[in-house]
């Protein structure tokens, strides 16, 4: 039996709580915004999601070295570090991926007919900017039940 001026500390207590739906919320963005930019990342050197190259726009084509095909190897490898960003470092990882999503949107508002494409990824980068804001709460703090 314990007196109401003993504390016990479980690791459960210390972990933030699961059921605080804002909490939650950090959880799936982030797990999200990890994944999700890795596998298209590394889809870009397959091209089996889609044809990758078909998403630039004739003038970033213009402007970067090399083939279309070739540009989308560096945007894979950048997708692929913003991932990584996300999973360790989600309040800056959040930023991160809302500024390239914003780049995205540029491209694709300059292609005709990919503008609901960039109307989709508008709606991601809110996310993105949900989770940096979010990480600033969440983040690293530990909250009790």
């Amino acid at each position: 039996m314990s007196s109401p001026s003993t504390t016990t500390t479980s690791g459960a207590s210390r972990r933030p709580a699961l059921s605080d739906p804002g909490y939650q919320a950090f959880v799936i963005l982030r797990i999200g915004f990890t994944v999700a930019p890795i596998l298209f990342g590394l889809d870009k050197f397959a091209n089996l999601l889609v044809d990758w190259p078909a998403y630039l726009a004739p003038w970033a084509n213009d402007v970067v070295p090399g083939s279309a095909q070739a540009a989308m190897y560096a945007v894979g490898v950048i997708e692929v570090v913003a991932g990584l960003v996300v999973a360790l470092a989600p309040r800056l990882g959040g930023w991160l991926v809302a500024g390239w999503l914003a780049g995205i949107i540029v491209n694709l508002l300059t292609i005709p007919g990919y503008y609901d494409v960039a109307l989709r990824d508008f709606g991601l980068l809110l996310g993105a900017v949900a989770l940096a804001r979010l990480a600033q709460g969440y983040n690293g703090k530990r909250q009790s039940h």
